[in-house]
């Protein structure tokens, strides 16, 4: 059993060592974006939030606003929330949205532009360690492989920090941070206290991160559920485009009330655009345990009849828990807790890559320290 205790523990600093620095990227990274969605609406709540009229305009009429106002602008999603003070959110892909008025067709707004772009900036170095371009696919395979090693870490710390003999007297000292220590003694202890406060949570943010990082791994989750994985989508072909490639449906608002009708109590409806052929929304139905449990509806765009209808409360468990784990990732499962649990998680994690290197870097100095006092000895007796 020392052995195992021993090899376990060599691992656990071979695996910190060669993953440290991404992993600290990642834990800082995923600090800021711990809360993200509450600092952008923050910022553009007077873009967000309107008067209520008393007359709203139909959706066809809203983009046609739009439209007027933004010529080459290319919508490809509209959000409508089930709230007469929100303002409806038309996506403009790469471009970025804008907030539009209901009731007048206004433009409120295109987002603060500075702290989206901060935030995208910190999700490409938390993704792919901020490579871009051809190299973007490298960093995603780091930042995965990094994330493995780190479950590794929280799972191995958990086994290193128990103690050979369970009693309080000696988990005491491993789980509360003591003051007036210095050096490799203070390092030590924020070692084992943020690892135990903390270890729990990151092996759940590792393990959701891994569902998402691989395929492999998402699709073992439809397998232990008894479920067949989806088969991988093929990208469509992309066409090209001109001023008349968006084309809203003649009988667009027809169908957006039919959509409302689909399910009454939904909170919110965004509709993929351009819609030619099929209208496709995502529907909020707020009735899951699991917040942000969406359903999905087709309806032809010519007829307004119902193509496909794909509740969430009717998805298969493997694709639920699929849902469970994106949002559990980014600890918005557990609304604001969660967040700022795994906030904390993520500074614990920096800092356990800190403390973790300077304990690694004493053991190292004080391994050629016995060295070479070891050479000096031998060189002294010749």
């Amino acid at each position: 059993m020392k052995q195992f205790r021993k090899l376990i523990f060599w691992t656990h600093l071979v695996c910190g060592i060669t993953a440290g620095m991404v992993i600290f990227i990642m834990s800082v990274t995923g600090a800021f974006l711990a809360f993200e969605k509450n600092v952008t609406e923050f910022v553009e709540r007077d873009q967000r939030v309107i008067v209520q009229r008393e007359h709203r305009l139909g959706v066809k009429a809203m983009l046609s606003k739009v439209l007027a106002a933004k010529p080459d602008a290319k919508p490809s999603a509209v959000l409508m929330q089930n709230d007469p003070q929100a303002a409806v959110t038309v996506s403009l892909g790469r471009e970025g949205q804008l907030f539009v008025d209901p009731y007048t067709g206004n433009i409120t707004g295109e987002g603060s532009k500075g702290v989206r772009q901060f935030f995208r900036t910190v999700t490409d170095w938390h993704r792919y360690i901020a490579l871009s371009g051809d190299n973007r696919a490298r960093g995603k395979s780091l930042t995965g492989a990094a994330n493995l090693l780190f479950l590794f870490l929280a799972v191995s710390g958990i086994y290193i920090w128990l103690p050979r003999i369970f009693e309080w007297r000696r988990v005491r000292p491993n789980i509360w941070f003591r003051c007036g220590l210095r050096g490799k003694a203070r390092n030590f202890n924020w070692h084992n206290a943020i690892g135990f406060w903390c270890s729990l949570v990151l092996v759940v943010l590792t393990l959701t991160a891994t569902v998402i990082s691989y395929q492999w791994a998402g699709n073992l989750l439809y397998t232990l559920t008894g479920n067949e994985p989806p088969t991988a989508s093929q990208p469509a072909p992309q066409q090209p485009q001109s001023p008349e490639a968006f084309v809203t449906p003649e009988n667009l608002d027809a169908i957006w009330i039919a959509a409302e009708n689909q399910a009454a109590s939904w909170r919110s409806i965004s509709l993929r655009l351009p819609a030619e052929k099929q209208a496709v929304f995502t529907i909020n139905e707020g009735k899951s345990w699991n917040i942000f449990g969406r359903s999905t509806l087709t309806l032809d765009a010519a007829t307004g009849e119902v193509a496909k209808w794909e509740p969430y409360s009717e998805q298969n468990a493997g694709r639920q828990l699929r849902s469970w784990f994106r949002f559990t990732h980014t600890g918005e499962t557990g609304g604001i807790v969660g967040q700022f649990v795994g906030f904390i998680a993520c500074v614990g994690g920096a800092f356990l890559v800190w403390t973790g290197f300077s304990l690694v870097l004493r053991r190292f100095r004080n391994w050629v320290k016995r060295r070479s006092s070891a050479s000096f000895a031998a060189d002294s007796e010749h």
